[in-house]
């Protein structure tokens, strides 16, 4: 199964047009629109919550839903715009909640992570109005992805410039839609 993480805001969204370039070179998906979910930020009573479930081992808990459907994904596309330096905040609240010792990963013996996610590759989509900095954005995806999830490939797919005076943005991102390659 393929899985679609959506993290873009807007309903004429340039990365997701972008991702959806991607995704139909792949094929059959399941779209997760995180801005439908009711997802939160974990406080202390949710995080108490999981933490006894996880105690427990009841990972049949709905709070854990999120977590397997990403854990048991062939591949993982993950689509989020370049705002202020870094990805929309429903990306950080999305990646706090799936990120379940148990299911996402474990700990070795001595204390080191170790994936138990099953995709053989996660991309990465995004556009920028300006110039693109990964460090705060694929980077960390990239991060979490093979060091703690046991992803081993990622791929940062983006657009940039677009919003520059004088760029033509549609020839730009059609650019990179036409550059894509699927392996």
């Amino acid at each position: 199964m393929i899985l679609y993480v959506n993290a873009c805001v807007r309903a004429e969204s340039r990365t997701n047009r972008l991702a959806n370039a991607l995704l139909n070179k792949l094929g059959a998906y399941k779209e997760l629109r995180l801005t439908d979910l009711a997802i939160k930020p974990l406080n202390g009573e949710r995080l108490a919550y999981r933490d006894a479930q996880i105690e427990k081992r009841n990972y049949d808990d709905s709070i854990f839903d999120l977590s397997k459907q990403f854990a048991e994904a062939d591949f993982i596309v993950v689509s989020a715009p370049y705002w202020d330096g870094q990805f929309p905040a429903v990306l950080k609240t999305y990646l706090e909640n799936i990120y379940v010792t148990g299911i996402v990963t474990k700990y070795s013996e001595d204390g080191r992570p170790q994936g138990l996610c099953k995709a053989k590759k996660l991309y990465y989509v995004t556009t920028a109005g300006g110039e693109y900095d990964q460090r705060f954005s694929y980077d960390y995806i990239e991060y979490l992805a093979k060091d703690m999830f046991g992803i081993k490939e990622t791929e940062l797919i983006y657009a940039e410039y677009l919003d520059i005076d004088g760029n033509d943005a549609e020839e730009i991102l059609s650019a990179a839609i036409n550059e894509l390659k699927v392996f």
